[in-house]
């Protein structure tokens, strides 16, 4: 079992910046693939990023590609999301995620467990 909680979202104007993180419970953080998620009012949820469980292997959409970066530290049991360059459009609830294996990492459906969620919303 691994128990997800997301913080650092917030308000903040086009351009500007947020840090995500995602703290997890569980001593076998460091052997779960970790994604990112997004979903805006009346969308589906979308795929943002993902990392293996050593870091070694990132992946991003392209709506965030060169602006987002994913990262974790195992020690701390935490994955983060730096976001930069922040647009309208990234405005959401960002959800992390933890898979056991770093596979089909933009489907929500290997993802067995979910954190709550935290809000980020970017105005023009």
């Amino acid at each position: 079992q691994v128990h997800l909680v997301e913080s650092g979202g917030g308000l903040v104007q086009a351009g500007g910046s947020l840090r995500l993180s995602c703290a997890a419970s569980g001593r076998t953080f460091s052997s779960y693939a970790m994604g990112w998620f997004r979903q805006a009012p009346g969308k589906e949820r979308e795929h943002v990023s993902a990392i293996s469980w050593s870091g070694g292997s990132t992946y991003y959409a392209d709506s965030v590609k060169g602006r987002f970066t994913i990262s974790r530290d195992n020690a701390k049991n935490t994955v983060y999301l730096q976001m930069n360059s922040l647009k309208p459009e990234d405005t959401a609830v960002y959800y992390c995620a933890a898979q056991k294996y770093y596979s089909n990492v933009a489907a929500v459906y290997e993802y067995a467990y979910w954190g709550q969620g935290t809000q980020v919303t970017v105005s023009s």
